[in-house]
């Protein structure tokens, strides 16, 4: 029997704008794990307004499929959508997960060697200090891809993390396999809905953070964790909440003095 849906339909103000968006969720007692899916669609639309926008005006985003130099970064997973990829994971045939579980393990051995895992642990490198920012350098240039990289496109694209969705450049492409030396134009977002769930994670778990790295996902599985459970409600009770926190956390735009 399919759970009984309502649509909601919200405003959020960002400066002189607003993002009017209408979603589809469950009527019903749901969490935010569950409605991660919403989620993805509406930073997806957001993403997509903002990006046309630029086209409009000359400034085109020029990430593709195929162009998977910005997929050997840092990534910063919500614990949210760390439990739902779990699941993902679980429900794959054996021999697909063993593969993965390879390829994460490939991945944290090379970290290990080039000496990178306790900085990884011990640093915040969405922080903006020097020494995050170098450490995002140092481990770019290991060139670790995503473990579901798969000739350098997303394997799991439509499932693709938040902040995922919420990195772009216009500037050319090859400049993004050299961001130390050569500039890479990112798209600025005033809306960030990847800092929202770090933000909700990080009450969840009295963290700092409330996100893991990526590259630790199958370490962070083994705990057996439902992070979720603890942002639960009724469906359009649980979005609104979130909404009313992203609507509150706007991105300034940069300085252009």
């Amino acid at each position: 029997m399919s759970q009984e849906t309502v649509s909601v339909e919200f405003t959020v103000g960002i400066g002189d704008g607003k993002f009017t968006a209408t979603a589809t969720v469950p009527a019903g007692q749901t969490n935010l794990t569950q409605i991660l899916p919403v989620l993805q669609a509406l930073d997806s639309s957001f993403i997509d307004g903002v990006t046309a926008q630029l086209a409009q005006a000359g400034r085109a985003v020029s990430c593709k499929a195929g162009c998977g130099a910005c997929c050997r970064q840092l990534v910063a997973l919500s614990i949210f959508e760390a439990e739902s990829l779990a699941a993902w994971i679980r429900a794959l045939p054996e021999s697909q997960q063993q593969e993965l579980a390879q390829r994460f393990h490939q991945a944290l051995l090379k970290l290990a060697a080039a000496g990178l895992i306790d900085r990884i642990v011990k640093e915040d490198w969405l922080a903006g200090t020097e020494s995050a920012r170098q450490l995002a350098f140092d481990y770019f240039y290991q060139r670790v891809p995503c473990p579901f990289l798969v000739d350098e496109s997303c394997s799991i694209h439509p499932i693709r993390p938040l902040v995922c969705r919420e990195y772009l450049v216009t500037s050319p492409p090859q400049h993004c396999f050299d961001p130390a030396n050569l500039q890479t134009d990112t798209v600025h977002l005033p809306l960030k809905f990847s800092r929202t769930l770090h933000g909700i994670g990080a009450e969840v778990e009295h963290d700092r953070r409330g996100w893991i790295p990526l590259v630790f996902l199958f370490a962070w599985m083994k705990a057996g964790a439902h992070p979720g459970d603890a942002v639960s409600g009724e469906g359009p009770h649980v979005l609104y909440d979130f909404i009313e926190r992203l609507s509150h956390a706007s991105v300034p735009s940069p300085s252009t003095e």
